[in-house]
């Protein structure tokens, strides 16, 4: 059969204390930004945070860096603005404002006001408002944690109904270890982190179980065949190599997508495309250095459990 990518054989098992080290690094990082959101530190976006999304329409053409001198020069100098080109109407623009960055209940009159002294010649329409209060933010907060943890409870469920407890422990950690690589990576990066954002960790969860689920599956398979005592290593580290040119090509053709959605997908989808991005290349890394580990480690710790 005709490979793109040839047959490797790797050592990854024997490198595994290397990415011990790399994936503690992650985890550290993601267990910070954790706290962060907690404690309300983090750059969370206004499903969390609370705030005003106002959207609306010039005339004309205008510049956004004028935009946002307008907008700063009224005390909303954190103020988002993205202008959404698949719009019915042209130059419509989505200004976004948090807690904090507005002087009370009049921030969308105080914005509307502000562009249209600034450009008194094109004129600004009101499309739509959106507002969240602090109090709806920490309880959206709330329950998409909740979203997440049950989300991955149910791939520990899942992997032990059927494999065993040890391949659903692994799949379990490594699923928490992706999420929080991605969390850990935006807080360095400061990217926002909005519901669209828990939403690629949603995907990303599956994704990486779907990328331990294959390497998983072709374990089971050849420990059918190597039952002799010294042979799981080998067979763990001969397995992972069997399907690395899989989970590549996989983890190539999604990116090749995402990374297309990144660039031409707007301000809106960035945060989103690239939560993607960083989930699938680290959910690859997992699959590899993190869940097979596990299996390993469970297996040389209690050997006769699993005989």
């Amino acid at each position: 059969m005709f490979r793109i990518i040839k047959r490797t054989n790797i050592d990854f098992i024997g490198q595994r204390k290397k990415a011990y080290i790399a994936s503690g690094i992650l985890i550290l990082l993601g267990v910070i930004c954790f706290f962060a959101i907690l404690f309300g530190k983090a750059n969370l976006g206004i499903d969390f945070a609370g705030g005003t999304m106002v959207q609306g329409y010039f005339e004309s053409p205008v510049d956004i860096g004028e935009l946002r001198s307008v907008l700063s020069g009224s005390g909303f100098e954190g103020a988002y603005i993205t202008e959404l080109t698949a719009h019915e109407h042209l130059h419509t623009f989505l200004i976004r404002v948090k807690v904090g960055s507005e002087g009370g209940e009049t921030v969308t009159e105080q914005i509307v006001g502000a562009f249209r002294t600034s450009f008194p010649t094109n004129a600004f329409s009101l499309d739509s408002v959106h507002e969240v209060g602090p109090s709806i933010g920490r309880e959206l907060e709330k329950k998409a944690i909740v979203m997440v943890i049950l989300a991955i409870c149910g791939i520990l469920v899942y992997i032990w109904i059927r494999f065993d407890l040890r391949f659903g422990v692994a799949a379990t950690v490594a699923t928490f270890h992706d999420v929080l690589a991605v969390l850990g990576i935006f807080f360095v990066l400061n990217r926002e982190i909005s519901l669209l954002v828990v939403v690629a960790l949603l995907t990303l969860a599956g994704y990486s179980l779907t990328d331990s689920v294959v390497v998983f599956d072709r374990i089971r398979e050849n420990l059918k065949t190597f039952r002799r005592k010294g042979d799981f290593v080998a067979t763990v580290n001969g397995s992972v190599n069997e399907v690395l040119g899989r989970t590549l090509m996989t983890s190539l053709t999604t990116l090749s997508v995402v990374i297309v959605l990144f660039v031409a997908g707007g301000e809106i989808l960035r945060d989103f495309a690239l939560a993607l991005i960083i989930g699938v290349i680290v959910g690859t890394y997992s699959s590899v250095f993190v869940a097979s580990p596990i299996v390993v480690e469970w297996e040389n710790k209690s050997p006769k459990r699993f005989k």
